[in-house]
């Protein structure tokens, strides 16, 4: 069976805390880059930074958008986020409620 894109795109970003990804919620859906952002607290990120094996507590953005906004919000996080290389990887979303998905691509119409 072959999956078809709906134009919506799942974004994940991790941010230093909960705070700092709650104002860039914020920025998005206000800027209707973004229809929705949940921010979820307390993750544990294991990375290699700088050729050493880090560990730190971040929050991770999961924001839903339109698949023509990625550029776009891709730019605004580079420009909010405090990181010098923050994490912004991109996800197509294949199905999912009809309603949900129209209403994504109705929230992030310029």
């Amino acid at each position: 069976m072959a999956l078809s894109d709906s134009g919506v795109r799942t974004v994940l970003v991790t941010t230093p805390d909960a705070e700092v990804g709650a104002e860039i919620a914020r920025d998005l859906v206000a800027s209707r880059l973004a229809a929705c952002v949940n921010v979820i607290p307390g993750i544990r990120s294991v990375f290699r930074w700088e050729g050493a094996v880090q560990e730190e507590t971040e929050a991770m953005l999961i924001i839903k958008t339109a698949a023509h906004r990625c550029g776009e919000l891709a730019a605004r996080i580079h420009d909010l986020h405090p990181y010098d290389l923050p994490e912004v990887i991109e996800l197509a979303a294949t199905g999912g409620s009809d309603s949900y998905l129209a209403w994504i691509g109705a929230e992030t119409r310029p």
